[in-house]
């Protein structure tokens, strides 16, 4: 696997992945009327991940890719299907608000891993940590104030869940540190194939929506694959501490994307996600400044 070992070209690569994924909200946006058609896309991208992860691991391992699956194990299946309801709920949550609060939600996933490692690894959580915790509460309580109408308030739920079940997968690699991660996310993939013909074939919907939809959930398939790659490669050479930072890239990449005028959607956050936002931002900061002497390095591989 190809080896990156200079922080200096890792950053640039790092953030170029978070470029890639803030592309995500954007392309959502672009669908036609995703909403009415959830399981269609979680389909179309899961089937998409799986297929160019494992196209990734075959050059890069040969067939013996393949024994990757033997070694999954308990905590990879967990891993795989908390990714997946990640997945599942995040199409629920930005087609129901907004880009913005979705994606603060995901940015508060390091606090939601740090509890869940805390309940069930038993890893404890510095004083730090908890302050960091405390501010980003403050600041989701304040973009939840905002965000009282049912349909909003409904997306705010899912964005949760989905920053949840990302903690979930997160929290597995650290419970079994030999389980291959990349071979977990297509787990996550297939998860996610299974979950949307179950469903699709309870409702009797069509498998595939229209063509250009099915294209731009491929699309967005890819973005993730190749952003995924690329973080890999990256966070080699980069400590935990860079890393939660660089994570920002894709959230105030994603809200910019949406708003700004040239593409067409101006979708301009609440005072109330901006100030909670603000807040969030803060807690990510703090939080990383306060581990900076961490040199923990948690490559996706």
């Amino acid at each position: 696997m190809f080896e990156l070992k200079n922080d200096k070209i890792a950053i640039p690569v790092v953030l170029f992945a978070g470029l890639l994924w803030s592309f995500g909200p954007l392309v959502v946006r672009y669908m036609d009327q995703p909403g009415e058609s959830p399981w269609q896309y979680i389909f179309a991208r899961g089937l998409t991940i799986f297929i160019v992860l494992n196209l990734y691991l075959y050059f890069e391992e040969g067939k013996n890719f393949l024994k990757n699956y033997l070694k999954v194990g308990v905590s990879g299946l967990i891993g795989g299907c908390g990714l997946g309801i990640a997945m599942i709920t995040f199409i629920y949550s930005i087609t129901n608000t907004s880009a913005a609060v979705t994606l603060l939600c995901l940015a508060a996933m390091p606090f939601f891993t740090a509890l869940l490692g805390f309940l069930f690894l038993k890893e404890k959580i510095s004083f730090n940590v908890w302050i960091a915790i405390g501010i980003a509460t403050v600041g989701i309580i304040i973009i939840a104030l905002g965000n009282t109408e049912k349909s909003s308030l409904i997306g705010l739920i899912f964005g949760m869940t989905s920053s949840i079940g990302f903690s979930i997968f997160s929290v597995t690699l650290r419970w079994r540190k030999e389980t291959p991660k990349f071979t977990t996310v297509a787990v996550a993939g297939l998860f996610c194939v299974i979950v949307a013909l179950t469903f699709i074939a309870i409702s009797k919907s069509q498998i595939l929506s229209t063509s250009y939809n099915g294209a731009m959930f491929s699309l967005h398939g890819t973005i993730v694959c190749l952003g995924l790659i690329l973080y890999s490669i990256g966070s080699r050479a980069i400590p935990a501490a860079e890393l939660t930072l660089l994570s920002l890239t894709e959230v105030i990449g994603g809200i910019f994307w949406v708003w700004l005028p040239l593409f067409g959607i101006n979708e301009v956050p609440s005072a109330n996600t901006i100030i909670g936002g603000f807040f969030l931002f803060m807690s990510i900061i703090y939080y990383s400044l306060t581990i900076k002497t961490n040199r923990r390095f948690i490559a996706l591989n």
